[in-house]
């Protein structure tokens, strides 16, 4: 099945929401978009029959509160006084399991693991299944627990439902080397969430993830954790190793999860740029001629909403649907029914993206409609597939209102060598696409997908003040094809700087943007890409916006005495080198395209922010280029929120970020300017 997904970021800007009159008034406060949202996660019981979430009203915490569907009577299932209710899943129709947060302190003030909690649905049967408190040591195999006893700290679910039949989930025990810094090994235990009993599951020796077959049970284990990636089939209680490849960017094959037949599907790149989704043949361990779903622009990417075995929809034992994410998120339905359902929905929900659940086996009529646009948070609704009603439960961000946001297009440009370039663009509500202030908000990773069609809080934050916002998806990022990606190793600073670039002035050629208001902006690799941008095309960029961005690549190596860095020695060891540059064979590219080396040459305002306990980015990345950049530049803003770690967890910090950032732009770029 080819997809055609010109719908997302085509026909749904001419659908029914562009009827909605722009209201004169003043735009969202910061508040409206940064702020933490009270209502999400929604997920079905098995049958259908109940509806589990995460709520709270204002000056609340999360509870876990259950719906029962017949009556749409509500039940709070479990709460604590002092934490919030974080991921959850239901263990049958009856239990749900989860763990917890803390959503009002920072990242340097949360001392606590998650822990693992179990409760039934109306609030009895409550237990704790792990400690919540740190202690090392705790990485011995604790096996069957006494009745008394808990589970150590270092035990995870692993985010796969199973069967959901039994009172059973498997869960993953971490282990860690001696100064606890990398993951050594994820043992996979199946934990009954009555009696706190674990039993350890048959492996194939070390493995950094696992996924379970159609009976619920573990038949693939993938090893990213060594010099290799390696994945293993079981076979009764023979694991036998499927794939051996290089640990870093060549493997083309992902498994996606297995069908109720026991059909194994995967996402590969067969004779072709980009991945599509593959039956796959055990016995010959190949995939199929022809893909069962595939897209001409964009890889198979499985739906970001859950877990990977959630992108195949199954229906009366048969798979019915296979969900992926592209240019928007959606169901590619294999069956007419589903076809006919997905079509009264989006009948009812016009101009909108809507995502049908269906629950595992369902007794009752009920499925669950996740809908979004590019002017509309998540919203979350129940659909009854006999009588044809909807009844909306709740939604995110409750204080947008879609008629006050602006407009969103995917649009290709072409870069300097000739590469395609996707772009988001969102603009300003009402205003006329000219001679727009620009801000190029380029995201972090690099090396992953940045983002897709849909209401994102930053970009329209940024466009409900006036500026158009590009959001470009340059060489390096995922899910555009291999060539996309491949040609972004080893181009910090160089090609990949170019693509981001080359999308200003297309927008400035093209008339839509004002070439004397142009900014750019970013977190992470954005905000490296933020600072490398000011040093390569000063002409371009009036001024810029860098928060947690990384400042020097071999610092990235070498680290400092006065930070420890979370990122793994393996990646430093097998993935940088491939990807970014190898610290002694790339020497005079890594000083070439590195801003601390270059910042004398940085004559442009700037706003730069960094958190104090950041790991990913330690602060001092940001110290050395504030004391370089400082003695030729006194236009730097300099903002460090001292508890935070590689983003702002608390919503006042991202509340007081972007009021700055809205006042820096409007002094360098602003839109009445």
């Amino acid at each position: 099945m080819r997809l055609s997904l010109s719908r997302a970021a085509g026909l749904l800007l001419a659908a029914s929401l562009t009827s909605l009159a722009a209201r004169a008034a003043e735009p969202p406060p910061a508040s409206a978009f940064f702020e933490n949202s009270r209502f999400g996660d929604p997920q079905l019981s098995p049958s259908g029959r109940y509806l589990a979430t995460r709520v709270s009203m204002p000056g609340e915490r999360d509870r876990l509160s259950v719906i029962n569907l017949a009556d749409m009577s509500v039940k709070v299932a479990a709460s604590f006084g002092d934490a919030d209710i974080a991921y959850f899943e239901w263990v049958n129709d009856n239990r749900l399991v989860f763990n917890s947060t803390d959503r009002r302190i920072s990242y340097s003030d949360d001392r606590l693991a998650p822990g693992l909690f179990a409760v039934n649905r109306d609030g009895s049967g409550f237990r704790q299944l792990t400690r919540t408190s740190y202690r090392e040591g705790d990485q011995a195999d604790t096996g069957s627990l006494l009745k008394d006893r808990m589970l150590d700290w270092n035990h995870f679910l692993l985010g796969q439902p199973g069967r959901q039949d039994s009172d059973e989930v498997y869960i993953v025990r971490d282990q860690y080397n001696a100064s606890y810094t990398e993951i050594t090994n994820h043992v996979l235990l199946r934990l009954n969430t009555v009696t706190g009993r674990t039993v350890t599951a048959n492996s194939p020796g070390r493995a950094s993830s696992w996924l379970l077959d159609q009976q619920g049970e573990p038949r693939l284990a993938i090893n990213d954790l060594g010099k290799r990636h390696e994945v293993y089939l079981r076979n009764g209680d023979t694991w036998n190793k499927l794939l051996d490849s290089e640990a870093y960017g060549s493997s083309s094959f992902h498994p996606v999860g297995f069908g109720p037949d026991g059909t194994l599907y995967v996402a590969a790149r067969r004779n072709s740029d980009k991945t599509a989704l593959y039956r796959y043949d055990l016995a010959r361990q190949q995939t199929a001629a022809e893909p069962l779903v595939g897209m001409d622009d964009y890889d198979f990417l499985p739906d970001m909403g859950g877990a990977d075995e959630d992108s195949l929809v199954v229906r009366d034992n048969k798979l019915v649907g296979v969900r992926y994410s592209a240019d928007v998120q959606g169901v590619a339905w294999l069956d007419a029914k589903g076809k006919a359902l997905q079509d009264k929905v989006d009948q009812l929900l016009p101009g909108l993206v809507n995502l049908i659940t269906l629950p595992r086996r369902p007794e009752v009529p009920w499925v669950l409609v996740t809908s979004y646009s590019d002017v509309q948070p998540l919203v979350y609704l129940i659909y009854n597939t006999d009588t044809g009603k909807l009844a909306k439960i709740g939604g995110n961000h409750q204080a947008i209102r879609p008629e006050q946001m602006g407009r969103q297009e995917l649009v290709r440009y072409k870069a300097r060598d000739g590469l395609n370039i996707p772009t988001l663009i969102t603009y300003p509500r009402g205003a006329a696409k000219k001679n727009l202030p620009l801000v190029l908000l380029v995201h972090g990773g690099p090396y992953v997908h940045g983002s897709d069609w849909g209401w994102n809080a930053d970009a329209q934050f940024l466009a409900s003040r006036g500026y158009m916002v590009m959001e470009p998806a340059y060489r390096g990022s995922t899910g555009y094809g291999w060539r996309h990606f491949h040609s972004g190793w080893k181009q910090w600073g160089l090609k990949m700087q170019d693509d981001i670039a080359d999308g200003a002035r297309w927008a400035i050629a093209q008339g839509l943007a004002d070439g004397k208001r142009v900014c750019i902006a970013g977190a992470s690799y954005g905000g490296y890409a933020t600072l490398m941008g000011l040093v390569n095309d000063p002409e371009l960029y009036k001024c810029g916006v860098n928060w947690a961005g990384v400042t020097d690549i071999k610092l990235m190596y070498t680290g400092a005495w006065s930070a420890v860095s979370d990122l793994s020695d393996r990646w430093k060891a097998l993935g940088m080198p491939l990807l970014v540059g190898d610290l002694q064979k790339d020497a005079a590219q890594l000083d070439a395209t590195s801003p601390l080396v270059q910042a004398a040459r940085i004559r442009q305002p700037l706003l730069m922010a960094y958190g104090g306990d950041d790991r990913r980015v330690p602060l001092y990345h940001g110290e050395k280029f504030l004391a370089a950049v400082k003695a030729v530049n006194p236009n730097v803003e300099w903002i460090v929120y001292e508890k935070e770690g590689h983003g702002w967890r608390l919503p006042e910090n991202r509340i007081d970020f972007w009021t700055r950032v809205e006042k820096f732009l409007d002094k360098q770029i602003g839109a009445a300017r």
